[in-house]
């Protein structure tokens, strides 16, 4: 009988059974402690247990990944599925930390990048249409940066193979991490929660009576609020992504910036939250408003980095970090104003040159764009090649599409490239009117020859925007310590200077001159000599100044 040619295998059930016994092979393969931690982290997610949750997410999986998952993948859901008696839902948060880890230390390919986004789709469906609140108390969701991901992979048609062309050219391919359905997502989790109306009702006061009957039944749940306020932070990076600032700013309302907003535990989302915004400000020409953003989150890490070195989250801060010193930098030679000695003293100590070059006008502008280009995030092309008309698609490899999508343009921020001009002008001026003070004993105003009548009208454009309590609020004011006006042949110069502030200084200098004093009384004290020492030292000195320990010198 099993000699008979024509005898037909059903080609399901072999693949069913070859996949079965793949899946026992990988099983057996899993180390025992990685086994205990799935078994005991989904004990956890069934207990809705906040602590042991929490544990997992951010101590267990990390340090198991460090040593058995540095350089591959963890084991799959299908996989692990014994363990957890095939629990759907544990399934779906299971699949969300994998394809973290995909896309965090690994390279994905284009079924990772599908069944990412399938994946997310099905936690959402489950958050969002289940019919009540859904009984978990914690969750870790990182799908914004997937979708940035995807729209870069996207928007290079000319690396792709034909397998990845079909895929996207397929109608999966065209939904797959679209703007619309991560806007929606957002947007969804937004108004379900109702965490608008909470930021409101808590910042007008109200007792905590009135503001559960305002949110009603979701928005009570810690939860949800937590989801919709980080969809908050989410559509402020996704409306940057998109080239949308103003939007970014006004999404972000009811939450503010700084230390008063509601929730800034999460140090990594706190510090991404002030770069996206400063990012904001600074492309749409509001320098002092970037510089004020940049600078407080600046300060704040550096006062809590040591608190964060053995977070999982430290290389993301410091990268975050590390960009805004850059957009400072750019800040500074754009709008230069006073800001934190602190934080201007790392600036200059990381792009003093830089500075030096970008100050020189025309010089600096191959600088300048690659510290923008650095320090900026890539823009997503909200829209897709055109996968599913190969001809279309043809037409746009001749000539071949560049190897990044549109990055942000560094000509929004720089201006009219006579504003340029006259920045450098100023420096000059600044010159000439310290040389009629000179002279003139106090009057700034100077006669030069123009050259002609090009320049009539022109004023100095170092402008900035007042803050106020709105983030798109404000009021245009000069920003700069000189201003001048050229009329015809005349260039009126006006000065103005602001006191060196001295109460930073000292308590700088005092707290060096603790840390110093500190130091000197946690010091051994030196040894002291023994009485049966040599000869010439046997005499003890009765005549003479003596000599304190330390070097001091006394009568």
């Amino acid at each position: 009988m099993y000699d008979d040619p024509n005898l037909q295998l059903d080609e399901g059930s072999l693949q069913a059974m070859q996949q079965h016994i793949a899946q026992q092979a990988a099983f057996e393969q899993i180390p025992d402690i990685v086994k205990r931690f799935i078994v005991h982290f989904h004990q956890a997610v069934l207990d809705n247990n906040l602590q042991e949750v929490t544990l997992a997410y951010e101590s267990g999986w990390t340090r198991l990944t460090e040593k058995y998952y540095a350089k591959t993948e963890w084991p799959e859901a299908e996989t692990i599925a014994p363990l957890v008696n095939d629990d759907q839902i544990f399934l779906i948060l299971y699949r969300e930390l994998y394809y973290r880890h995909v896309y965090s230390r690994l390279q994905p390919n284009v079924d990772d990048r599908f069944h990412s986004y399938e994946n997310s789709c099905e936690l959402f469906n489950y958050l969002l249409n289940s019919d009540g609140p859904v009984p978990l108390s914690l969750l870790q969701i990182v799908f914004i940066y997937q979708f940035q991901s995807f729209a870069l992979f996207r928007s290079r048609p000319a690396s792709k193979t034909d397998d990845e062309l079909t895929m996207l050219g397929s109608e999966g391919g065209a939904q797959a991490w679209s703007s619309y359905s991560v806007l929606n997502v957002l947007y969804s989790l937004i108004q379900k929660s109702r965490v608008n109306e909470w930021l409101k009702a808590r910042a007008e006061g109200k007792s905590d009576e009135e503001i559960e009957e305002i949110v009603g039944e979701y928005g009570t749940k810690p939860l949800y609020r937590m989801l919709g306020y980080f969809s908050i932070i989410g559509l402020l990076r996704v409306h940057v992504l998109l080239g949308d600032f103003t939007l970014a700013l006004k999404v972000m309302e009811n939450v503010g910036l700084g230390q008063k907003a509601p929730f800034t535990a999460p140090t990594a989302v706190h510090v991404s939250t002030a770069y996206h915004a400063g990012i904001c400000y600074f492309m749409l020409r509001r320098i002092p408003d970037a510089a004020r953003v940049f600078t407080g989150v600046l300060n704040w890490v550096m006062r809590a980095r040591q608190y964060h070195t053995r977070s999982y989250q430290y290389d993301q801060i410091n990268k975050t970090a590390d960009r805004m010193y850059a957009l400072l930098a750019l800040c500074h030679v754009l709008a230069p104003t006073r800001l934190d000695d602190n934080v201007m003293n790392i600036v200059r100590e990381r792009y003093g040159d830089q500075i030096g070059r970008m100050s020189r006008g025309e010089e600096g502008l191959s600088t300048f764009e690659e510290l923008f280009l650095y320090a900026c995030p890539n823009s997503s092309v909200p829209t897709s090649p055109p996968y599913d008309d190969p001809a279309a698609l043809a037409s746009m490899l001749i000539p071949p599409t560049p190897t990044s999508p549109s990055s942000q343009n560094p000509g929004v921020v720089l201006g009219d490239p006579t504003q340029r001009h006259l920045r450098a002008a100023s420096s000059h001026f600044m010159v000439l009117s310290w040389m009629m003070v000179m002279k003139n004993a106090g009057r700034c105003v100077g006669r030069v020859n123009t050259g002609g009548t090009a320049a009539n009208g022109e004023k100095d454009n170092d402008e900035g925007s007042r803050p106020s309590e709105s983030l798109l609020d404000g009021e245009w004011m000069s920003i700069s310590d000189l201003n001048f006006v050229i009329d015809q042949n005349m260039v009126h110069i006006a000065e103005s200077t602001v006191g060196r502030r001295y109460a930073g200084w000292f308590i700088r200098n005092s707290e060096h001159a603790a840390r110093v004093l500190d130091g000197i009384k946690a010091s051994p004290l030196p040894p002291q000599k023994s009485a049966d020492g040599p000869k010439a030292e046997s005499a003890p000195r009765t005549t003479g100044q003596k000599v304190a320990w330390g070097g001091v010198k006394v009568a």
